[in-house]
């Protein structure tokens, strides 16, 4: 028997792209704003939507990678250490 829960999740689509324009439908208002920014940038509206997609699962890309942590920096090897050895002055 399916609860509350399972039946809510199961009528959400998962992922990203549940929440782009393309894949939801426009409401008249929505098309209608659409339709004059594809015009004005010259684009039929679905190239204009896709466009658009891609240009939002971009930034989420790089926001993503800039949360990522650095990768900590491996040790000096055996010739890094013999030029920097070799850097330094006889006496130290």
């Amino acid at each position: 028997m399916k609860t509350k829960t399972d039946r809510s999740k199961a009528a959400q689509p998962a992922g990203p792209a549940s929440r782009s324009p393309s894949a939801r439908a426009l409401t008249e208002a929505q098309r209608a704003y659409e339709t004059k920014r594809a015009a004005k940038a010259g684009m039929s509206l679905d190239k204009w939507l896709d466009t658009k997609q891609r240009r939002l699962e971009e930034e989420a890309k790089a926001r993503q990678k800039a949360a990522e942590p650095p990768k900590p920096t491996k040790p000096p090897g055996l010739f890094a250490r013999l030029l920097e050895r070799a850097q330094k002055p006889l006496g130290s």
